[in-house]
């Protein structure tokens, strides 16, 4: 194996195992900043090593104890040891006397516990709602799909120094507030849960339909925030707002192909060629919703977003989509989780359900909201239901409202040939207009 290619195994291996790694060794250190250190410095010499010898049979094993071995030699010396000594010996002998050898023992209890357990805690951690929203995707990015700081700053359009002072104050916050590296208990789980599913969202959200930038979407964000969704189902299978997140982005990851043309350019969704849906995912997303719905007694905000998302997936056709139960998903929605977004939402499934004049009704009402202001989606609505009432030069002065709001090029040209589609139409017949 030559240089090249070492490397790129052992990037490849870095970024399947790296989550464990620091999970292990934050158990250990109770450090999240340190156990990262030791994390990249096991890679380094993974760097050194591995081209040589070659990459030995069980990686992760060879990582932890190597990123283990460098956080031992740094508590060994500094002045920290005897308070993590303490630490460790509360956290894990609080029922022991103490002995000498009460360090290595809270050690090896650290190593020996469950790879599952120590991601969940890592997972709960980096997602902590102490934190902005912005440094919990930055540190989860980091710490749990392995990404560096200047991947993580293209895929979010940000300067990489914005992004590395992100990580770099979560981790001192952290610290400082003394969050314990653990799961939550039963009484604040659902609190908590709720800050893990809304990072993992906001990722795939961006990969979705990216706010800005060239591109409308990215795949590869969409892949990690999936890849992080199935790694918490599989840790916590019996909670069922889990798997309807998983279910909703399974399904909804199923169209990102069908979502662009061969240039990169938008493809709405009544025009996608669902052949290009992919079946696969489809079924993942499907079988992901059963699992919420007999895992909890009644939806959630997630579990119903999947639900509705399912609506579009069975359809065979656009046509053939069943609106009116949209709609009163979203009406469930609505009374669950209120906000002006799902209202807007619902407007839409109203509109497709019940005619553009039913939907029209309630844009009106949401124009007037501050939430609303700067939301490009807004105008875009309306500016689509006015076309479809045949109020031309209304509908030309919303798509052009949008286009002027929205920071992404693809969409905002898109917005910009429905605004000039608007000039030529009032020679075509609208079927909904008649």
């Amino acid at each position: 194996m030559d240089g090249t290619d070492a490397r790129r195994a052992i990037e490849a291996v870095w970024r399947i195992e790296a989550a464990k790694v620091i999970a292990v060794v934050a158990r250990l250190t109770q450090d999240i900043g340190l156990a990262e250190e030791c994390a990249q410095d096991a890679l380094v010499a993974a760097l050194e090593h591995w081209p040589e010898k070659g990459i030995p049979a069980k990686p992760a094993a060879w990582l932890i104890t190597t990123a283990k071995n460098r956080a031992l030699d740094q508590l060994r010396r500094t002045p920290l040891l005897e308070r993590k000594h303490r630490q460790l010996a509360q956290a894990w002998h609080s029922q022991r006397e103490a002995a000498h050898n009460d360090f290595q023992e809270a050690i090896d209890m650290a190593l020996d516990d469950d790879i599952g357990d120590n991601l969940l805690r890592l997972i709960f951690t980096a997602c902590h709602p102490l934190l902005a929203a912005e440094a919990r995707v930055a540190l989860t990015l980091r710490l749990l799909g392995g990404l560096t700081t200047n991947e993580i700053a293209r895929a979010f359009l940000a300067a990489e120094p914005t992004v590395a002072q992100r990580i770099v104050r979560a981790k001192r916050s952290l610290s400082a507030a003394q969050v314990p590296f653990e799961v939550p208990r039963a009484e604040e789980l659902a609190g908590r849960l709720n800050s893990v599913l809304e990072v993992i969202y906001l990722i795939f959200n961006e990969g979705y339909a990216a706010t800005a930038g060239d591109n409308w979407v990215r795949p590869a964000l969409c892949e990690e925030a999936l890849r992080l969704g199935r790694i918490l189902a599989g840790l916590m299978p019996q909670e069922a707002e889990v798997q309807g997140l998983v279910a909703l982005m399974e399904i909804q990851a199923s169209r990102i192909h069908a979502r662009i043309d061969p240039e990169g350019e938008p493809i709405l969704l009544p025009d996608q060629d669902r052949t290009r849906w992919d079946p696969l995912l489809i079924r993942r997303g499907l079988a992901a919703l059963d699992r919420a719905l007999s895992a909890g007694p009644a939806l959630g905000p997630y579990s119903l977003q999947a639900a509705i998302a399912a609506c579009h997936a069975q359809a065979t056709s656009a046509e053939e989509t069943d609106w009116e139960k949209i709609a009163a998903l979203y009406d469930a929605l609505a009374q669950l989780t209120p906000s002006p977004v799902i209202e807007l939402n619902r407007a839409v499934a109203i509109a497709m359900a019940f005619g553009p004049l039913a939907g029209l009704e309630i844009i009106e009402k949401l124009s007037g909201d501050a939430a609303l202001k700067d939301y490009h989606l807004l105008p875009s609505v309306r500016g689509d239901l006015l076309f479809r009432l045949g109020r031309w030069q209304e509908a030309r002065q919303a798509f052009l409202h949008a286009a002027s709001l929205t920071a992404n090029n693809r969409e905002r040209r898109l917005l910009r040939r429905r605004a000039a589609e608007c000039d030529a139409a009032p020679g075509i017949m609208d079927s909904d207009s008649t």
